[in-house]
């Protein structure tokens, strides 16, 4: 097995700011990062391009008895996408998604609730903004993030995470603007394996690093 490539998520971000030079210091320019491991890298990003940070909550949306399977998800802003070829050949009922859409909404707006303080979603239109992660294995969750922020009509959408598989990567290309990936090591296996601190982001965090990014914008550092 290979060494890990970060030693904490801080770092990983810190490295990762260093491929996206082209967005430092412009006004149209937003991180947003998906908790909540991808806060601390997407912190570390904000700070170097002088670009305020805030989360993009995504859930996804369960097949009902398959809830490993998504047929869509939910996300900041009152987002929901479907993917309607697969509620239409496993036959979904509207009422079904509606039941589903309900319980992940609940949690979505607690994680609201808690990391924003009642503040409200940014407004990404016209914007170039920044998806950051810790790593992508699948990618599910960034693509539906990325599927759920162009609703929203941003001007660009950048995927960006330090380290990720080649699959990911690959299929993202077809969704975003543009990916930054630092590194897809081969084989991947999975994405805490490249870090040698990879303990779970807690909530209050989440909600730490998000204040201070708050407050460093508000005094222009």
């Amino acid at each position: 097995m290979s060494e890990p490539l970060f030693r904490n998520r801080r770092q990983a971000g810190q490295a990762l700011a260093g491929l996206l030079g082209a967005y430092v210091d412009r006004h149209d320019v937003l991180v947003l990062a998906l908790p909540r491991g991808g806060v601390p890298v997407g912190f570390e990003v904000a700070e170097t391009l002088h670009a305020p940070l805030d989360v993009f909550i995504v859930r996804k949306l369960g097949v009902p008895g398959r809830e490993e399977y998504a047929m869509g998800a939910i996300a900041s802003g009152g987002v929901r996408v479907l993917n309607e070829e697969v509620t239409r050949t496993l036959r979904i009922s509207a009422a079904a998604i509606e039941e589903v859409a309900r319980s992940e909404l609940s949690e979505l707006q607690r994680r609201e609730r808690l990391y924003r303080d009642a503040r409200p979603p940014p407004d990404v239109r016209g914007r170039a903004v920044l998806v950051v992660d810790d790593g992508l294995a699948t990618g599910s969750t960034m693509r539906a993030a990325v599927r759920a922020l162009r609703v929203q009509q941003p001007a660009r959408i950048v995927v960006a995470v330090p380290i990720a598989s080649a699959e990911a990567c690959e299929e993202l290309h077809s969704e975003a603007d543009e990916v930054v990936c630092l590194s897809t090591p081969e084989p991947f296996i999975a994405v805490g394996l490249w870090y040698e601190d990879f303990g779970q982001t807690t909530d209050q965090e989440v909600h730490e690093l998000l204040e201070r990014a708050r407050l460093d914008a508000a005094h222009g550092t």
